[in-house]
């Protein structure tokens, strides 16, 4: 499975790219393909607030629905539009298709994550 050395991982199965003091927030490829595939994700609106570790969105499969927790707490300033009408690109491609773009509130939150190396580790 891939697991991309430049993203932080959350025990929850989300990850965040990094980009200044903006993150791309996803699912892992582990997640993805744990849930079959993906129908339905519901996503937060512009301008909520998200909180590290707290539920900020749904994925719904053919298998089950799961909470989406957050890896890091910001302003979500976009959502993944595309996701609406073609949901199953998170189980294409996890990392490309993130969920949602979020301003980073306290980059020291990014310490509290896990390395593609751990999150493999913890996967096993």
């Amino acid at each position: 499975m891939n697991h991309p050395e430049n993203l932080y991982y959350s025990k929850e199965h989300t990850w965040a790219r990094v980009e200044g003091d903006t993150a791309y927030v996803g699912i892992t490829d582990f997640a993805q393909s744990q849930l079959g595939e993906i129908l339905f994700v519901e996503m937060p609106e512009v301008d909520d607030e998200i909180t590290q570790d707290e539920t900020f969105g749904v994925v719904e499969s053919s298998k089950k629905a799961s909470d989406l927790f957050a890896p890091i707490s910001g302003t979500v300033l976009e959502i993944n539009e595309k996701l609406d009408d073609e949901p199953e690109y998170i189980n294409e491609d996890a990392y490309d298709a993130w969920i949602i773009k979020v301003q980073l509130s306290d980059k020291g939150e990014l310490d509290n994550l896990l390395s593609s190396a751990d999150y493999q580790s913890s996967i096993k």
